[in-house]
């Protein structure tokens, strides 16, 4: 049994083992007694009662976790649940995926955002069969070199599926170390991770390394949680620095919050009989590889007779005849550093502008849901008065 002694830290008088967890101890300024063995007996012991039965614990499959671990990244489990079914139900296999078209890949991701994870997900599976035979690779060391997976899915795919005692830190891993062990370094910098890793590692149980792993990742999200966590009873309350210092609510150390950024973008949803434009986007920016419709995006918000003067209006329509049909209101749409307010104006056109004909893809209106889209464009087709024009079979 490893035990540590911090005696009368004010004076740091102590007698140590583990001369790593030592530091941060002794600014607790009073005597304490850790054993770190009881760390782990009362973090596996509060996982056994409170435990949420998830599909991807279930299972040793190294597939289905990794894709488990990609969806749950920026995504709450409640709502990647149901993504989790579809995608396996989609692609069940790591070659089903690795033969599917990124379009096919997007159009079953669509909705949930970052969807770099979804290209990088299909890209990594292409890899892993041609360098692998299909067979996802058992160490931390060789997972870690494919594209797309990093350091916390690597651990979580090696542990989970592999035993491999190898640490799994998320977001909620850093919160539950910063606050019991007063941990100040800020996680965002290289001797942040460095320090948080080791504590990690030190307190690990190397023989069960996927229980202990999911236990961290399960208290940070049901029971340490950002705010409003329930310290009154927490099994760790006793000797939590967070805790006894009243400094919940300080860690772990924030960095500064990059400001998010306004953008305002609007829609041209154009009619041509039963037919509709859209394009995919191809820059290297938000939504990339994703459909939409003709876009004017402007610095500051636009009305309506100045967006019939804009520039990028007047290279659509021209001198074409054109009816405006249709004006929403515009909707805020909020991403990780951006804040999108968009609108979408239906305008209703006779003959085909040059411009529609070379540069966008004709489609029937009803077709367009077959495209991967970003979610803002979803929820104006399905309702009113845009699903009357988008839908089959509008209710």
């Amino acid at each position: 049994m490893v035990t540590i002694f911090i005696l009368d830290c004010k004076y740091k008088s102590f007698i140590f083992i583990n001369k790593l967890l030592c530091g941060y101890f002794c600014k607790m300024n009073f005597s304490l007694i850790i054993d770190l063995m009881d760390f782990k007996r009362i973090l596996i012991k509060w996982y056994g009662e409170n435990r949420r039965d998830l599909p991807w614990r279930n299972t040793t499959n190294p597939y289905y976790i990794w894709v488990s671990e990609i969806i749950l990244q920026q995504t709450r489990v409640a709502q990647g649940l149901s993504y989790y079914l579809k995608f396996l139900d989609s692609f069940p296999t790591v070659f089903d995926l690795a033969n599917a078209s990124e379009d096919a890949v997007l159009k079953v991701w669509q909705g949930l955002g970052y969807y770099t994870r979804a290209r990088n997900l299909r890209s990594a599976a292409q890899h892993i069969v041609d360098k692998y035979q299909g067979e996802i690779p058992d160490t931390f060391d060789e997972l870690i070199k494919i594209k797309g997976i990093g350091q916390y899915s690597a651990g979580a795919i090696a542990s989970f599926a592999f035993k491999q005692a190898v640490p799994a830190i998320d977001g909620n891993v850093y919160r539950i170390i910063a606050r019991v062990f007063g941990v100040f370094t800020l996680s965002t910098t290289a001797k942040g991770r460095r320090e948080f890793y080791d504590i990690v590692v030190e307190l690990m149980d190397k023989t069960q390394p996927d229980v202990f792993n999911q236990a961290l990742l399960d208290f940070g999200a049901l029971q340490c949680v950002p705010k409003s966590p329930k310290c009154e009873h927490c099994p760790f309350g006793k000797y939590c620095f967070a805790y006894m210092h009243n400094l919940v609510h300080v860690l772990p150390t924030r960095g500064k919050k990059t400001a998010a950024r306004s953008r305002y973008f609007t829609y041209l949803i154009i009619k041509y009989n039963e037919y509709t434009f859209i394009n995919r986007r191809k820059n290297k920016d938000i939504w990339q590889g994703l459909y939409e419709f003709p876009l004017i995006e402007t610095h500051k918000p636009i009305t309506l007779p100045r967006l019939t003067k804009h520039s990028e209006w007047k290279k659509i329509f021209g001198r074409n005849k054109h009816t405006i049909s249709y004006v929403s209101e515009v909707v805020k749409h909020q991403l990780s550093h951006q804040t999108l307010y968009t609108q979408f104006i239906m305008v209703d056109i006779l003959t085909l502008p040059r411009i529609l004909n070379s540069d966008y893809e004709m489609v029937l209106a009803t077709d367009v849901d077959q495209y991967s889209t970003p979610k803002v464009i979803d929820n104006f087709m399905v309702a009113e008065p845009a699903s009357k024009y988008f839908l089959n079979n509008p209710e």
